[in-house]
C-alpha cells in the first residue's frame, strides 16, 4: 500500500526541450535516467522514502530503458549492489536515509570504497540532521572522510541538484570511487523546475546484457591487494577527484561587491545564507549578494586552490557549517595556513555547535558576524546586524510575555486506532501484577511507547537490533525481560542478528513482534510479509514459517487489540517453564494503511446508495466518574475529556471524539482493566434497508417506553 506517484511520474517522460516543474526527489530520479543508469536499488526512511516508490510506479518507462529496479531489504542489501559497478562501467545509483541508513551499509560501503569502481556509483542519502529528524544527530561527512568517499551536498534549486546526480556519475568514473549525494529534507520536498533533457538507454542493461565476466584480483578486497588500494586512493584517486571539481566548477563562487569579506557554505546551506543577507539589505531578492560566496557543491574533498583563490584577497570569512565537529571549518584553517595566507577563519564562534541551522539561526550568526567585522560595509550595515540581533530577542521575549507559561510538551504518539497501542495496554496492565520489568524496545512506530502515557521501552539500539540489545542485560535479572520488534525491524535485521543468535545462544527471552504488514515509520512501505503485494514482487514470505525457520518452537498469534489475551500471552510468557525464546507475534494491520484501503470502498458503497455500517465507541458521561484510567491506559488521541453536562459533576468527563476508528481498544481496556462500565458501542447505519428502519423504530419505542416522563 505504498503511495501512489502514478500522476507525477509522467514527469519522467520528459525529453530535451521540455521543462520539468515537480519536487526535488521526482527530479533526482528523472536526472537518474538523464544520467544512464543501468539499475537503482535502495531502502525506505525519511526524507527520501518515496525515490523507490516513484521508481516502482514507472515500472513502464523503466522496464523501456532496461533499467533494473530493486527494493532492498536493507542498506546493507543496497550498498552490496553497487558491486556491479566494480568490474564493469556499468552506472549504478542506492538511496537511504543517512546516517542510520549509512550506518548499516558501513560494512559493502568500506569494500566498495577501497576496490574502487569503473562504472559510476551514486549514493543518494537523505541527510536527516536537525529539529525535525527522527534519528540520532550525526553527520555523513564523517564517513565520507574515513573511507574516501566524494561527498555532494548541492545547492537547494533542481538545476543545481540534477547536474550534481548527472556531474556525480562522471566524478565517480574519472576518480573511480564512489559518490554520496545528501539531500537535506528541505531539497527533497522543494518544488521547481529545470530543462529537461532524453532519459538515456544504459549501455549494459536488461536490454543490453553482458557476454562474459571480467576477473581482476586486483578489484577484491583481500591483502595483498588492499596495501595497493588504499595508497591508490589517496595517490591517484583523489587527486583525480580534485582535478574534475576543479575543471568541471562543481562549487560555485558568487561575486560581490565587497572584497575584503566572504561566506563559505555548504552547499545545502546557501538558500539560508542568502536569506539571511537579504534580511539584512545585504542581497536582493533575486540572491544578488554584495559579501562573496563560495558554495560547496561538494564538501569532500576540498579542492585547497578554490579554498586558497577565494580567501586570498579577504580579511575574514564566515564558514557556515550546519552540524559539528567543524570539519570545514578545520580544513578552511589548515589550507589557508599551508598556503601561508591569515586570513581570519570564522565559524562556530558565531553559529551553533550543533543543530540544526534554521533561518533564525543563519541570520542570528551573520549578523553576529556583521557586528564585529563589518567594518568595510559601513556603519550602517553594522547598525543593522545590530537591531536584527535585538529584534529577534524582542520578539521572542515578547513571545514569553504574551504566552505567560511555556506550551505544554506535545510528543509524538500512535494514530488513532493504531494496532500497536493495546499490546503497551496490556502491559500496563501486567506491570500492576508484577512490577516494572526491563523492555529493550526498537526502532519504528513501537518507539512511541516510551512517551506518555506508557513510558514503556528502556533502550533503543537499532533497527531490528532490540532483541540482541536485550542479550546481556536479560539474564542479569531476576525476572525475565522482553523486547519488542516491527515486522520492518524483523525482516531488516532482526532475523538473523536477533532472533537467531537467541536461539543459538539459548537465550530465555521474550519477544514481541508488532506485525502490522508494512514498514509503517518510514511511510507503509511494502515488506516481504505484506499481504496487499505489487505483481513484481513475492507474496508468500511468512513471519511465522521464517521463525520455525531458524528452530524457534514457542510461537504465539494474537490479535493486537484482545488487550485481555494479549495480557494472558505475556503472563504466560513470563512463567512459563519453558527456558527458550518465546514469540508472540502481535497481529494486526497498520490502522492508517487500513483506513486508506477503506475509505474509497466506503465512498463507494455510498454513491452508489449501498448500506453502509461503521463502528463507534462513546462514554456514557452520566456513568463516568471522570476517573480517567481509560485514558492512561489507552492513549488514543480520540479519547479525550469535555466537561460534564450535569452541573453537580465539577470533573470533567471522558469522550469520544469524531476521529474515532471504531478500533475498540478503549471498551477492550476498560473490560480488561475492570473499569468502569461507561463505554459503549454503537453502529451507525448509513443508507439504511427497510429492516434497519423497523429495527430502528422499534428501539426507539421501546426506550420511549422504559423512559420516565
Amino acid at each position: 500500500m505504498e503511495r501512489s506517484f502514478t500522476k507525477e511520474v509522467e514527469l519522467l517522460k520528459l525529453g530535451a526541450g521540455q521543462t520539468f516543474h515537480g519536487e526535488g526527489i521526482l527530479a533526482v530520479t528523472k536526472a537518474l535516467l538523464q544520467s544512464g543508469v543501468s539499475y537503482v536499488g535502495g531502502y525506505q526512511g525519511a526524507p527520501v522514502s518515496h525515490m523507490m516508490d516513484v521508481l516502482n510506479d514507472a515500472r513502464d518507462i523503466i522496464e523501456g530503458l532496461g533499467v533494473h529496479i530493486e527494493t532492498n531489504a536493507s542498506e546493507a542489501g543496497a550498498a552490496a549492489m553497487l558491486g556491479a559497478s566494480i568490474n564493469y562501467p556499468i552506472r549504478g545509483a542506492v538511496t537511504w536515509k543517512s546516517t542510520v541508513g549509512t550506518n548499516v551499509a558501513s560494512d559493502a560501503l568500506s569494500n566498495l570504497a577501497s576496490v574502487g569502481v569503473l562504472g559510476g556509483a551514486l549514493i543518494v542519502i537523505g541527510e536527516d540532521y536537525g529539529e525535525g529528524a527522527s534519528i540520532i544527530q550525526e553527520r555523513s561527512h564523517a564517513f565520507a572522510m574515513k573511507s574516501q568517499i566524494w561527498l555532494l551536498d548541492p545547492r537547494p534549486n533542481l538545476p543545481t541538484i540534477v547536474r550534481m546526480v548527472e556531474k556525480g556519475f562522471e566524478l565517480s568514473e574519472a576518480s573511480n570511487t564512489p559518490v554520496m549525494l545528501e539531500l537535506r529534507i528541505r531539497a527533497c520536498h522543494l518544488h521547481g523546475a529545470f530543462e529537461a533533457g532524453d532519459n538515456r538507454a544504459p549501455r549494459i542493461s536488461r536490454n543490453a546484457t553482458l557476454e562474459s565476466p571480467e576477473f581482476d584480483f586486483a578489484r577484491i578486497s583481500l591483502p595483498p591487494a588492499t596495501y595497493a588500494q588504499e595508497k591508490h586512493k589517496v595517490e591517484v584517486r583523489w587527486p583525480a577527484a580534485q582535478k574534475f571539481i576543479r575543471e568541471n566548477r562543481l562549487n560555485e563562487v558568487f561575486d560581490g561587491t565587497i572584497g575584503d569579506l566572504g561566506i563559505v557554505c555548504q552547499g545545502g546551506m546557501y538558500n539560508a545564507a542568502v536569506r539571511a543577507l537579504q534580511q539584512l539589505g545585504l542581497a536582493d531578492i533575486f540572491g544578488e549578494s554584495a559579501i562573496p560566496i563560495y558554495a560547496l557543491n561538494v564538501t569532500y574533498p576540498l579542492v585547497p586552490e578554490e579554498v586558497a583563490a577565494f580567501c586570498a584577497d579577504k580579511r575574514a570569512v564566515l564558514v557556515i557549517e550546519e552540524g559539528q565537529p567543524a570539519y570545514l571549518e578545520d580544513a578552511l584553517h589548515a589550507i589557508l595556513r599551508r598556503a601561508d595566507l591569515q586570513t581570519r577563519v570564522v565559524g562556530k564562534e558565531c553559529l551553533p555547535m550543533a543543530g540544526e541551522y534554521t533561518g533564525e539561526v543563519v541570520l542570528t550568526g551573520v549578523s553576529k558576524w556583521i557586528e564585529t567585522f563589518g567594518q568595510p560595509l559601513g556603519a550602517e550595515a553594522i547598525d543593522a546586524a545590530r537591531r536584527m540581533i535585538e529584534r529577534l530577542a524582542a520578539i521572542k521575549k515578547r513571545a514569553a510575555d504574551q504566552l505567560g507559561t511555556p506550551v505544554p510538551a506535545r510528543p509524538p504518539g500512535f494514530c488513532i486506532g493504531c494496532p500497536e497501542r493495546p499490546v503497551f495496554s496490556a502491559m500496563k496492565l501486567l506491570e500492576r501484577e508484577t512490577g516494572g520489568f526491563h523492555v529493550s524496545a526498537d526502532i519504528g512506530c513501537h518507539t512511541f511507547s516510551t512517551l506518555p502515557p506508557f513510558n514503556i521501552g528502556n533502550t533503543v539500539l537499532g533497527y531490528g537490533l532490540g532483541l540482541a540489545s536485550n542479550s546481556a542485560i536479560a539474564p542479569l535479572f531476576g525476572r525475565r525481560t522482553v523486547t519488542i520488534m516491527g515486522d520492518g525491524g524483523f525482516w531488516h535485521n532482526g532475523l538473523t542478528s536477533g532472533i537467531a543468535n537467541a536461539v543459538f545462544n539459548r537465550d530465555d527471552a521474550i519477544l514481541v513482534i508488532m506485525k502490522n504488514g508494512y514498514t509503517s515509520a518510514t511511510g507503509t512501505q511494502d515488506i516481504p510479509s505484506s499481504l496487499h503485494q505489487s505483481e513484481w514482487r513475492s507474496s508468500d514470505m511468512s513471519i511465522e514459517r521464517a521463525l520455525k525457520g531458524v528452530g524457534v518452537e514457542w510461537v504465539k498469534s494474537i490479535y493486537t487489540y484482545r488487550v485481555d489475551k494479549m495480557a494472558n500471552a505475556l503472563r504466560g510468557a513470563m512463567t512459563s517453564a519453558y527456558a527458550g525464546l518465546k514469540v508472540i507475534i502481535a497481529d494486526a494491520e497498520c490502522q492508517l494503511e487500513r483506513q486508506r484501503r477503506l475509505r474509497p470502498q466506503v465512498a463507494a458503497r455510498l454513491k452508489a446508495g449501498k448500506r453502509v455500517l461503521r463502528t463507534r465507541f462513546g462514554v456514557d458521561e452520566d456513568v463516568c466518574t471522570g476517573d480517567h484510567s481509560c485514558i492512561r491506559l489507552s492513549g488514543c488521541p480520540s479519547l479525550t475529556v469535555k466537561a460534564s453536562s450535569d452541573p453537580l459533576k465539577l470533573d470533567p468527563v471522558a469522550h469520544v471524539n469524531n476521529g474515532c476508528v471504531g478500533c475498540g481498544l478503549c471498551g477492550e481496556v476498560a473490560h480488561a482493566a475492570v473499569l468502569c462500565p461507561s463505554f459503549f458501542r454503537a453502529e451507525i447505519v448509513q443508507n439504511p434497508n427497510l429492516w434497519d428502519r423497523l429495527v430502528d423504530r422499534a428501539r426507539n419505542a421501546l426506550i420511549g417506553w422504559l423512559q420516565p416522563a
